[in-house]
């Protein structure tokens, strides 16, 4: 399938109005978001990027991919072979996933931006063989994608940042401060994918003034302990934990744990909550309660009282108690027990209003592949995708590497 017109080498084209899909599968691993976006700047370098949304289609990964891809995260072995062949796997699924997109919504892409699949992150440097060595590493080969759909590809955003010192997470608050700063208003925006995220943004601040960090698990434990216990990949509504009893001495065990008292910037993955942090939860769990049930509730409390905690130590001292909208992304939106205790764990913090992206026009779940598409158009034309104030890195970078057609 070709879609792309041949923009040729991004020196000879610099269009400032492009289509650009964006590609995201989380920490999740449940599939495949793309987002295909209408990008346009204005004559000046320093002019904020307009977004428009044409479309976000979801696209499930197939059950033996994203069982491979949970065992390949953080995994104690794995071979050369097997990594190798997911990699180029998923560059066929994410090209696969496009095509369905505009298969639905026919039109003409200038530019893909895919996140990737990521596999492992090491955000704090840690000594490995004599030095000490950050990483990151997001699987899905992007030559696949550009051959089979005749499009340039940005992938590979991460390590830019990584090697200017940063914690290459996260990388959404770009998209977030051209989203939604706002003159008069301060706004706080949490993503609730595998991980939470969030990002503080003060009324009438410039892109320097942003602040975003994670917040610790979202959705991952949930999920974890209800493909365990009940065989599902989610607590679909949070009905199994509003049936569950919350048990207060894990929550605050796991709370004492460095992650969540260490001060910004910081990012975390599966290396800090995937199957040993689960393992340990699990057993905590079943000292106090033998009903499931209480395991999920209990993890959803503890992604409730990891925000009120961020919240408490980190947004609140800068943000005071001035009005403030704090919008919700991701797939734990729909989980109404989590959205309800995260608004009783923020009652007592001043004049907050949750919200969801979507009441601002954008879809939960298209936010983070809209994000990737913005960096995609950012490196194209040679501009910075990273916020130094979120990462931690010693200055702006171009994020990324593009694959042609």
């Amino acid at each position: 399938m070709k879609t792309s017109g041949g923009l040729g080498l991004r020196g000879e084209t610099q269009s400032r109005t492009m289509t650009i899909a964006g590609i995201m599968s989380g920490t999740s691993a449940d599939g495949i978001d793309v987002a295909l976006v209408r990008i346009r700047r204005g004559s000046s370098r320093d002019d904020v990027p307009r977004l428009r949304l044409l479309a976000h289609v979801a696209v499930p990964y197939p059950a033996a991919v994203r069982k491979r891809i949970l065992q390949m995260m953080n995994a104690r072995e794995a071979s050369v072979a097997e990594m190798s062949r997911l990699h180029w796997r998923l560059g066929q699924l994410y090209t696969e996933a496009v095509e369905t997109a505009l298969r639905q919504h026919p039109m003409r892409l200038d530019l893909i931006g895919c996140h990737g699949q990521t596999i492992y992150h090491q955000g704090i440097a840690q000594c490995y063989l004599g030095s000490d060595v950050a990483c990151t590493w997001q699987m899905g080969e992007a030559s696949v994608v550009a051959a089979r759909l005749g499009v340039p590809v940005v992938s590979d955003f991460r390590p830019a940042d990584l090697a200017a010192g940063g914690q290459g997470a996260p990388l959404v608050p770009l998209l977030d401060y051209v989203a939604f700063h706002d003159a008069k208003r301060n706004r706080v925006l949490q993503n609730l994918g595998g991980i939470g995220n969030l990002t503080m943004i003060p009324a009438d601040a410039r892109q320097r003034d942003v602040f975003a960090f994670d917040t610790g698990p979202a959705n991952m434990v949930i999920d974890a302990i209800m493909t365990e216990g009940f065989g599902k990949k989610y607590d679909a509504g949070g009905t199994m934990a509003a049936r569950g009893r919350v048990l207060d001495a894990v929550v605050e065990r796991c709370l004492r744990q460095r992650f969540f008292q260490a001060a910004p910037p910081k990012s975390a993955g599966r290396e800090e909550f995937g199957r040993e942090f689960v393992a340990g939860f699990l057993a905590q769990c079943r000292k106090q309660s033998k009903r499931p049930e209480d395991a999920v509730a209990t993890a959803t409390a503890l992604t409730a009282r990891s925000i009120g905690l961020a919240w408490k130590h980190f947004v609140g001292p800068a943000l005071g108690h001035a009005t403030t909208d704090y919008i919700v992304a991701g797939g734990g939106v729909k989980n109404l027990t989590l959205m309800k205790m995260i608004g009783e764990e923020l009652a007592g913090f001043g004049k907050i209003r949750v919200k969801t992206s979507d009441d601002f026009g954008m879809p939960a779940a298209a936010k983070e592949a809209m994000a990737f598409a913005l960096l995609a158009y950012q490196t194209w034309h040679g501009l910075p995708g990273n916020v130094p104030r979120a990462t931690g890195a010693k200055r702006a970078v171009i994020l990324g590497k593009i694959t042609h057609d």
